[in-house]
């Protein structure tokens, strides 16, 4: 049982839903981004999604997107993100975290030398949107036997006849991407997403998350009580890329956190 198996089980146990939160790692800086994300589990987050940079995140709008300068021109690379990781690691082994990103930078490293160190750093799941469910073979398979979690992203256009296929090898929790198009753009409806998770769920065991779209304590509820939890991503970069004090920014995360857990 990966550490993210082990706090779904918790949260059931509890009758809660899951709150996720994106972060870019390196975003604006090694020190500013590693204090945001040790704060992240008093603040209320279940499972800590961290954005490895990258120079061509073409799933990404502009929020993320210059995240991911930022932190490249800050010098944070795929060792740097580890190296944060294995950091917030030293104080907290039990909140999940999901490296998100691109399968480019993992490539150049080689799966095996990666998977490896990813497992050393602590992380426990990955999230690689440009590697689709035909090319499982890469990463997906083995970064299974290596005992990480290999999430999913499925989307308003995965229809009956593709869902089967994006489910087959996935673990931990499925994705689902609420809107169709880039991160941070349209709002999210629950009216909208409620049937498409219950169409995911019929299909799986595994916890369905609803991520983009969602940017207040009202959004964060209303989909988190139509799915298994939610994902915050863009709104909370906007607020780190406004100058906010990092306290401010784990002030604004705790709304949403408490706007999940109450649904």
């Amino acid at each position: 049982m990966t550490r993210i198996d082990a706090k779904f089980a918790e949260l059931r146990k509890a009758g809660k839903k899951a709150f996720v939160s994106y972060v870019m790692a390196g975003d604006p800086d090694f020190d500013t981004s590693l204090e945001l994300v040790k704060g992240l589990p008093a603040a209320g987050v279940d499972i800590i999604e961290l954005g490895l940079p990258f120079t061509d995140p073409m799933a990404d709008g502009s929020t993320i997107q210059l995240a991911g300068q930022r932190a490249l021109e800050g010098g944070m690379t795929l060792d740097r993100t580890l190296e944060l990781a294995r950091t917030f690691r030293q104080d907290d082994e039990t909140t999940p975290i999901v490296m998100m990103g691109y399968y480019n930078p993992i490539y150049s490293r080689g799966v095996d030398t990666f998977l490896v160190q990813a497992k050393e750093a602590g992380i426990d799941g990955l999230i690689i949107v440009d590697l689709p469910p035909e090319e499982d073979d890469e990463l997906c398979i083995p970064a299974q036997a290596a005992g990480l979690n290999f999430i999913r992203l499925a989307t308003p256009t995965t229809d009956d006849k593709r869902l089967p296929k994006v489910l087959q090898n996935t673990s931990g929790f499925v994705y689902y991407v609420s809107i169709t198009g880039i991160t941070g753009a349209a709002e999210a409806q629950a009216t909208d997403v409620g049937p498409e998770v219950a169409r995911i769920k019929s299909q799986t065991d595994l916890p369905v998350i609803v991520g983009f779209g969602i940017k207040t304590p009202d959004a964060s509820q209303a989909i988190a009580s139509v799915a298994d939890g939610c994902v915050v991503g863009s709104a909370i970069v906007a607020e780190l890329a406004s100058g906010k004090p990092v306290t401010e920014v784990l002030a604004f995360v705790k709304s949403l956190a408490d706007g999940a857990h109450r649904a």
